[in-house]
């Protein structure tokens, strides 16, 4: 059985740091990987979407650019091209965080599936199928999550995608229906509407994103249905059939209506679970909820000392940056002795629709529902200078004050550029700027951020 300071399964956004940290400060480290190192993100997440949608957004635009005086003609789309440029920077994110492991001493980087087979022991089972033991004082579980399937009447009988199959397409789907309405979906139903797909999204809730604020769903809403995304909302799927010709159909109950679709390809969006069922996590005693997500304490370490879960795995905003962040935390506490708690951080995210949502702090809803004080801002981005300037006027930018403190609770800006104006908000909550004082900062003229100005002037102080 061999031994190693600190052993960490999973090679992605807080594992992959981690672990060359951890080498780099002395411990004779290993890191494992059932997989690619890069996890989600690098893989079938961050790096491949957002790469495509680079490409669905630049044949938007090219199509919208007579609204700006510019004919273009003859448009047409690789599909081919796409995919391969996809492929290529996946491969060079890939290889580079390998090579990156591979090039620090004391560092292992083992492929294989690990298993727990004792408190601090664990089993991997190699590549070639060789079964290894080893244990480690510290172990780190960075396992993540992967998509949930949800138990529909069909479901499991036709060849279905999810979010990592759907990049590997060969072909626009002829129409692809997608069951999910937030994050994921979205994104995926506007990338592939923009390349000529018909395109249905499937939402069981009366809106799609409901964890937003009913008027960003109204608004997004709006502004997927305006590109041609159909939106069935409300609805419950009775049975999903394959067809001989290789159509899917799909039965729906909608408002008391029943109604039959027929798609081309399906892409299931309901959500994601974490990765803990093969970890034999009994083993080990580590407690889980009953979701499947690893708890931990504030400091991201389990029930059992010495054990830690980072990124999806242990629940929580499921975002590569969380992951990362957790990475730093767990790493500076342990090695420069601090007192971080994930407590005490803010949380940023953006989906990457066109406009772009970007998120920090509390939302409308939430404020309401804890109760507080607050006041709300918000300017449509039809009255942006630079959103009139260049075409892109759809959304609108909101922020939550406290009117007693004059602090930034938290802030929705669904705009061009969204996930950049919002940090900057972020930036100012973290530092304890207050709105009155972002209200008559002067920001370089004409940019986005520059409308910060004019938001908080629509709070009288």
């Amino acid at each position: 059985m061999k031994h190693y300071d600190a052993i960490i399964i999973g090679a992605g956004q807080a594992g992959t740091p981690l672990a060359k940290k951890l080498a780099e400060a002395g411990k004779k480290t290993a890191i494992i990987e059932k997989r690619m190192v890069g996890g989600t993100c690098i893989n079938d997440g961050c790096t491949p979407t957002k790469a495509m949608l680079a490409s669905a957004h630049a044949i938007h635009h090219a199509k919208k650019a007579i609204d700006l005086g510019v004919h273009i003609e003859g448009i047409t789309l690789d599909f081919k091209k796409i995919k391969n440029r996809k492929d290529e920077i996946v491969e060079r994110f890939r290889s580079s965080a390998q090579k990156g492991l591979e090039s620090i001493p004391k560092l292992d980087l083992i492929f294989g599936e690990a298993k727990f087979s004792g408190k601090k022991e664990l089993e991997v089972t190699l590549f070639d199928g060789v079964i290894e033991q080893f244990t480690a004082d510290w172990i780190f579980i960075n396992t993540g999550a992967k998509p949930a399937i949800p138990d529909i009447p069909g479901l499991q009988d036709i060849e279905y995608l999810h979010s990592t199959s759907i990049l590997d397409l060969e072909e626009i789907p002829e129409h692809l229906v997608i069951i999910g309405g937030n994050y994921i979906g979205l994104e995926f139903g506007q990338m592939f509407v923009r390349f000529g797909s018909k395109v249905t999204i499937l939402e069981k809730s009366a809106r799609i994103m409901g964890r937003e604020d009913e008027d960003v769903s109204t608004a997004l809403d709006e502004i997927l249905t305006n590109e041609g995304v159909k939106i069935i909302k409300s609805t419950t799927i009775d049975q999903v059939n394959a067809q001989k010709d290789g159509k899917i159909i799909f039965s729906l109950s909608t408002k008391g209506k029943v109604k039959k679709i027929t798609a081309s390809h399906v892409l299931v969006a309901a959500g994601r679970i974490p990765q803990t069922e093969f970890l034999n996590l009994t083993k080990s005693g580590i407690k889980t909820n009953d979701g499947g997500y690893i708890l931990v304490n504030d400091r991201l370490e389990t029930n059992i000392s010495g054990i830690y879960a980072l990124g999806d795995v242990k629940g929580g905003p499921a975002f590569t940056h969380v992951a990362y962040n957790d990475y730093t935390v767990v790493y500076r506490n342990l090695i420069h002795k601090t007192r971080l708690r994930i407590t005490d951080r803010l949380v940023p995210y953006c989906m990457f629709t066109d406009p772009q949502l970007g998120r920090i702090g509390l939302s409308e809803s939430e404020a309401k529902a804890k109760g507080i004080k607050f006041q709300v801002a918000k300017i449509p981005m039809t009255q942006v200078a630079r959103g009139i300037e260049t075409g892109q006027t759809a959304g609108f930018m909101k922020a939550i004050i406290d009117p007693n403190t004059k602090k930034i609770l938290g802030a929705c800006i669904l705009a061009a550029e969204g996930g950049e104006i919002m940090s900057v908000l972020e930036m100012a909550m973290a530092g304890g700027i207050t709105f009155d004082q972002v209200r008559y900062f002067m920001f370089a003229h004409p940019l986005y951020s520059e409308s910060l100005n004019n938001l908080f002037m629509r709070i009288k102080a």
